[in-house]
This record gives C-alpha cells, sequence and structure tokens, in this order.
C-alpha cells in the first residue's frame, strides 16, 4: 500500500512548482505572453502550456480515463522536441499562434492541475512507483522553463525602443559602492578524481554515471569576472581583435555585431547603461558581467593571457571547498541579477551565474539515458553545445547542485551567463 506521507509530498511538492510559474506572471500585460523575440527563445504562454504538456502527454496520457480532448488538440502545438511523440510545431513558429489563447492555456493548466491530483491521490502503490519518477523529471523540466522565464521576458522587453521600456519589476537596493573581493587565484592538487552526482539525490540522466577522471594541478579565479575587467577588454578594442577569438566566434560577432555583452548601451557621455529587469541602470562595475556568451568568455580569457576552467576543474573545486546552494545569490533573493562578492576565499560557484566552461557537452563513460520518450532530454543535444556549471540569479535553489551540467550552443547571450578564469 502506498504511503499517506508520500502522497503528501508529492502533491505539496506539485502544487508548488506549478504555482510558482504562475506567481511570476504577475507584472505581464497580455501582448506579453504571445510575442517570440527570438528563435532561441519562447513565448510566455507557450511555456506554461509545454509544461503543462509535459504532465498531459507523459502521466495522463497512459489512463483513458483521465484524458480530455484538449490535450490532444493542443498536441502538436506543444510538444517541443520529442520526435518519438509525434509531429510537433517548428521552434521559430512558436510566436504566429493566436491559439491557444491565453485564457485557454490558464485553463488547460487547471485542467491538467485538478486530473494529476485526482491521480496522485488515487492511484494504487504499483502505479504510484511507475508515476512518481516521470513526475519529479517534469516537475525538474517546469523549473527549468521557470528560469528561461526570466531570460526570454528580459529579451523580450528589451526590444522596445529605450524610451519605452518597462521594468519586470522595482530596483531593488544594492550595494553601489561596496568594492568586490580583489581577484586572486585559489590552486588545486591534481589527481585522479571521482565527478558525477555523488551526494545521492536527485540528477538528471547525464549526471551519472559516477566516473573516474585524472586532472592536472589547475587554480580557479576566486570570483567571476566583474563588469570593470570586461569593460577594460572592451576599451582596448577586444570585440575589434581578431586574433582573440575563434574564428566561429569572430563570425558569430560580426553576423551578430556584437560590440558589448547583451543590454550594455553607451550613452552620449561616454558612460555606460545596462537594462535589467529592473529597467535600465548605471553600470555597476564591481557586479559579475553578464550574458556573455561563450564565444566572448573565451576571447576574454585569450586576452587575459588565461583560460576557462573545465567543467570537472570546476566541479572538484566546488567539492574540495564544500560548496553548498544553502549560499549563494538564487531566485529566492529577489535580485533578478548577480551581487557583488564580498568575501576574499573562492566564491560565487553556485547561484549568481551560470560559468562557462571549456568542456563540450559530452555523456560521461557508461552514460545511460532516460527510458522511453525521456531518452530524447538530453542525448539529442549532445552535440555542438558547451557546458556551464553553478547556476545563477534566477535559478530556484532547491534546483541546483554540484553535479549539475547545463548545455547551451556557443552564441547564446540571454541567458545569465558569466565568466570564471582558470589557469
Amino acid at each position: 500500500m502506498k504511503s499517506t506521507k508520500e502522497t503528501q509530498t508529492l502533491l505539496e511538492r506539485y502544487d508548488m512548482v506549478r504555482q510558482a510559474s504562475l506567481a511570476m506572471c504577475h507584472s505581464l500585460e497580455p501582448e506579453q505572453f504571445r510575442i517570440q523575440p527570438s528563435e532561441d527563445t519562447s513565448p510566455t504562454w507557450w511555456n506554461l502550456a509545454h509544461t503543462s504538456w509535459f504532465f498531459a502527454r507523459n502521466v495522463l496520457h497512459e489512463f483513458p480515463n483521465l484524458k480530455a480532448a484538449e490535450d490532444q488538440l493542443f498536441d502538436y502545438v506543444l510538444n517541443s522536441y520529442y520526435s518519438a511523440l509525434g509531429l510537433r510545431l517548428e521552434r521559430n513558429r512558436r510566436g504566429f499562434m493566436t491559439r491557444p489563447t491565453v485564457q485557454e492555456v490558464f485553463d488547460y493548466r487547471k485542467s491538467v492541475d485538478e486530473r494529476m491530483k485526482t491521480l496522485i491521490n488515487g492511484c494504487n502503490e504499483k502505479q504510484f512507483k511507475m508515476m512518481a519518477p516521470i513526475i519529479e523529471v517534469g516537475l525538474q523540466h517546469e523549473q527549468q522553463h521557470q528560469e528561461l522565464f526570466y531570460g526570454e521576458v528580459k529579451y523580450l522587453l528589451y526590444q522596445t525602443p529605450k524610451n519605452l521600456r518597462i521594468a519586470y519589476q522595482k530596483q531593488k537596493k544594492t550595494k553601489e559602492h561596496q568594492n568586490s573581493a580583489p581577484a586572486s587565484f585559489v590552486r588545486f592538487e591534481g589527481g585522479l578524481h571521482r565527478f558525477g552526482n555523488l551526494d545521492g539525490i536527485w540528477g538528471w540522466d547525464n549526471e551519472f554515471p559516477i566516473h573516474q577522471y585524472y586532472l592536472e594541478d589547475y587554480a580557479l579565479q576566486n570570483r567571476l569576472v566583474s563588469n570593470r575587467e570586461f569593460m577594460e577588454f572592451v576599451e582596448d578594442g577586444g570585440y575589434e581583435k581578431q586574433l582573440l577569438w575563434l574564428d566561429n566566434g569572430w563570425n558569430k560577432m560580426q553576423q551578430g555585431q556584437w560590440k558589448a555583452p547583451l543590454y550594455w548601451e553607451k550613452c552620449a557621455d561616454g558612460t555606460w547603461e545596462v537594462f535589467t529587469l529592473s529597467g535600465m541602470e548605471k553600470i555597476n562595475l564591481n557586479e559579475p558581467v553578464s550574458h556573455i556568451s561563450f564565444y566572448e568568455a573565451e576571447a576574454f580569457a585569450t586576452w587575459k593571457g588565461l583560460r576557462l576552467p573545465s567543467e570537472r576543474e570546476w566541479e572538484h573545486a566546488a567539492r574540495m571547498h564544500k560548496i553548498s546552494n544553502k549560499d549563494g545569490n538564487f531566485l529566492d533573493s529577489g535580485l533578478l541579477k548577480p551581487s557583488i562578492p564580498a568575501k576574499k576565499g573562492l566564491s560565487q560557484l553556485l547561484g549568481e551565474l551560470w560559468q562557462w566552461t571549456s568542456s563540450y557537452y559530452e555523456p560521461y563513460p557508461g552514460y545511460k539515458p532516460f527510458e522511453g520518450s525521456l531518452v530524447e532530454y538530453n542525448e539529442k543535444f549532445m552535440d555542438n553545445q558547451r557546458v556551464l556549471r553553478g547556476g545563477s540569479c534566477v535559478s530556484e535553489r532547491d534546483h541546483i547542485r554540484i553535479s549539475y551540467r547545463n548545455f547551451w550552443p556557443p552564441e547564446t547571450r540571454f541567458q545569465f551567463t558569466g565568466i570564471r578564469l582558470a589557469k
């Protein structure tokens, strides 16, 4: 017989995650739900509906008495990249859709939630054990989309001309004049070390299996690269010196006409401002530089005569210093931007900004993907992408762990990404 405590725990977690998605939309105007400013981003209506579709297609679909007409009606529009589950709308056309309407999306979410709670309460022990792991994947998946929401909404709001831009939230008080910790390097002894999900907690399939890997001696910078340091790169003509850049990076930079990090704007008096989720602000030179592509991070490291860390160097450093997600600037701080590092030791490893590594996104030795249609969740993307570590200021605190492996194409800038140097 299934445990009442297990049922209640799952129901509480399900409700908490699902309600968080709705709470994020509190300040959006109706038209802001529909627009898709780039192929890399999705409109808010689609994220809200797609995260509901996941439960309808991967859980409720197995229980005929809990299906609803809208599940099939919306299936084509809401399937993201699951080829095994049928045809799907092309990603770059999500912003062209007028159906389902925003109200239909909220109604659909309500319908899915009611049916999911009925299922969780009424299933037998065998059914519970079968579906609980899939529900957890769905909740972790929704937390990923919650983080995406902030990057996508920020990019959406930025498309409006400067004199018409609005903020997502009111500006939070920050320590404008606080100096960041001095830059230094923390040394680590190489050797044969263990990597992967060592903590025995839930993890994505790409965090397994635990394996050994040999590292040479290395050092990591104690904190993330600041706006002040990156400003020096910009003013030294870093975006104009081809030999600093990987060839693909140089081409992407020219195609995108990058002159500075995304959201930086130079004023008529020569000073710089930056767009944040609280609106336009004067650049705080002590804050970590953010919204940096891998190519920009790599070029900056080359300019400094240094390099980016590998993902295993990053992970080993975090474990040696017993870094925990109990510390760090995550979504629950409400700041929605990186903060200034105050302490002198190794800091800003978890929270703040996702940190680009030099590592390509590849499977660990002996990797086994999720079963069923979830085989497509991670494995199919292990090609031409780079690994990021650490989470960000818009990550849920309980969603991030040392072994978490994020991945994006190297030209990605709309995510909350930054730079840590190594040597």
